[in-house]
């Protein structure tokens, strides 16, 4: 179906350009909160697949549910109805032990705030993901921090990094691991030009081994995204390969 008044059709689908490899799908996903005077939708009947390798974007203004779509799509969130699954394995319908267990296998995250272990160093930090790290997983973490810009930090503890370092360590702590998906919530909001530009840079390397999905005000860092999902009071309304920006 085409959009309608504005909005797509509940059953439509917004798919990122065809590849090969395990899609993350959703397919009628809705997530409501429920008070005695209202029912408010933060993502409504939201249907679209996501295939590995791809870097997809999703905009939209403040409170139009694409953080809520991110929470759901990487089952941080439970969804009200639809559902959510990669490849075979219907996460939004499993037990929460077993969507932690397949978190920690498929899935990495960058959030908005850091969220760094005050008591480890930043190296340590960096290796949060990989149970029993090894030599081979120190040298990887060390040269993601170094591409980040940070790598002189790598034995200070959170309380001696600032704001900025902070979140590119934690980049550096979300892609370590190289899941087969990858969750990004606002990578640049709080880093200037150049240094979101060093962010986006390290991120997009995701692709090189899985997907890449960032949530996103700033359609400018999504230039080279294979897709870019517009929301809009919790539904999906456009689907759109950016423009690539040339010199």
């Amino acid at each position: 179906m085409s959009l309608q008044n504005g909005h797509l059709a509940p059953d439509t689908t917004l798919d990122s350009p065809a590849a090969a490899g395990m899609a993350l799908q959703a397919q009628g996903l809705t997530l409501t909160y429920v008070t005695p005077r209202a029912t408010t939708y933060a993502v409504r009947e939201v249907t679209l697949s996501i295939n590995e390798r791809d870097f997809a974007g999703i905009v939209g203004p403040s409170g139009s549910g694409k953080s809520s779509l991110l929470y759901l799509l990487a089952g941080l969130k439970t969804a009200t109805s639809g559902t959510v699954f990669l490849g075979d394995f219907d996460y939004s319908h499993a037990s929460a032990t077993e969507r932690l267990d397949f978190r920690r296998q498929h899935f990495g995250f960058v959030f908005q705030q850091p969220f760094l272990v005050p008591y480890l160093n930043v190296l340590e930090n960096v290796l949060v993901p990989i149970e029993n790290p090894d030599t081979t997983h120190k040298q990887r973490a060390l040269e993601l921090l170094d591409r980040l810009g940070v790598v002189d930090l790598a034995p200070k503890f959170p309380n001696e990094c600032s704001g900025g370092e902070r979140v590119r360590v934690a980049t550096a702590r979300g892609i370590v691991h190289r899941p087969t998906y990858l969750f990004v919530d606002e990578p640049t909001a709080s880093l200037d030009t150049a240094t979101g530009a060093r962010v986006m840079k390290t991120l997009q390397s995701q692709c090189d081994h899985g997907a890449l999905i960032v949530v996103t005000h700033d359609l400018e860092i999504l230039d080279e995204a294979d897709m870019v999902f517009r929301m809009r009071d919790g539904a999906l309304v456009e689907s759109f390969q950016p423009q690539r920006l040339t010199a």
